[in-house]
């Protein structure tokens, strides 16, 4: 049985990103997801162009990363997307790493899960009361939704480790994960995921699996499209834990082994990767965003290879 299944859309200018976004609501395609890093493009800027040239496709990121921004500068953002395409919108959000931001930015990246806390409940406020009265440890905002309506979008967030998860259960309407193996998620996250909702008293929120996906016969370029395209998160010390805590202690090397990369990617045919799928459903997903792996000397060919299969099985 198979949940949500939504497709990232990043890669090209803007326009490309759109017309990507409008083919997949016509080719049946649930959901369509961008993520925001660097100086890249904004994925909330995009989705309000997307927003106007679609009608059904619901519309989320995975991840708007907090420190860049001010949740009130985010608030008049999703207002702009959420009056162009009503009940579409799903607000992903994350505090990002260490590296990216001190590096990038110049901001000081202290005590993340602290900001993410500040950052949804200040959202939250001003999105479903209309108006917010905060003094945090890392933000204030005093600030009326001129508008007066109160919106009801999700507010979603980035999870990695148990702690990540136990807030994500405590606090938002949803766990992102990112290149997590599957058991993973089973043994690790969906138990600190109803945690969190107990602790919090309400309903576990759902866990959603962003994961790299390649419909693909030829494994071995599988892997080498997977090295080359999915960064250097082994380097990075919290992926390094996630991995060791996942069965992998080859991850200190900072290097993709072939086992972890097995563990990451859904990949094979068709029938295999289907039941990749299926098998993250039934350990608690409750819904996958495909993140397309380009495998082989023709990328275009294998986007669409997986593309048709992800639109097969929505």
């Amino acid at each position: 049985m198979f949940g949500k299944i939504g497709v990232t859309a990043m890669g090209g200018d803007s326009k490309t990103v759109v017309e990507k976004i409008i083919k997949f609501e016509n080719n049946g395609i649930k959901a369509a997801w961008l993520t925001t890093g660097g100086a890249g493009v904004d994925g909330l800027t995009i989705f309000a162009a997307a927003a106007m040239a679609t009608e059904s496709i619901l519309l989320g990121t995975c991840i708007t990363p907090t420190y860049p921004r001010h949740p009130i500068t985010t608030v008049q953002q999703v207002q702009v997307i959420n009056h162009l395409a009503p009940n579409r919108f799903r607000l992903g959000l994350g505090p990002s790493h260490k590296v990216s931001i001190e590096a990038t930015y110049g901001i000081e990246h202290i005590a993340p899960l602290t900001n993410l806390r500040e950052y949804i409940f200040i959202v939250r406020s001003m999105l479903e009361n209309g108006e917010v009265e905060f003094d945090g440890k890392q933000y204030r905002a005093h600030a009326r939704v001129l508008s007066g309506q109160n919106l009801e979008i999700p507010i979603m967030a980035s999870a990695l480790r148990v702690k990540s998860f136990e807030l994500c259960g405590e606090i938002s309407d949803g766990a992102i994960s990112w290149v997590c193996p599957g058991t993973y998620l089973r043994d690790v996250a969906i138990p600190a995921l109803n945690k969190g909702a107990s602790k919090a008293n309400r309903i576990v929120p759902p866990l959603i699996v962003h994961a790299p996906i390649c419909v693909h016969d030829d494994i071995d370029e599988v892997r080498k499209a997977a090295r080359e395209q999915l960064g250097n998160y082994p380097k990075s010390p919290f992926y390094q834990q996630m991995f060791s805590d996942s069965g992998h202690p080859e991850a200190i090397e900072g290097v993709w082994s072939d086992g972890m990369i097995d563990d990451v990617v859904l990949m094979g045919n068709e029938s295999a990767v289907a039941n990749q799928i299926e098998r993250l459903f039934k350990w608690g997903a409750g819904e996958i965003i495909a993140h397309p792996l380009l495998a082989g000397s023709d990328t275009e060919k294998s986007f669409e290879r997986t593309l048709s299969l992800i639109s097969s099985l929505s």
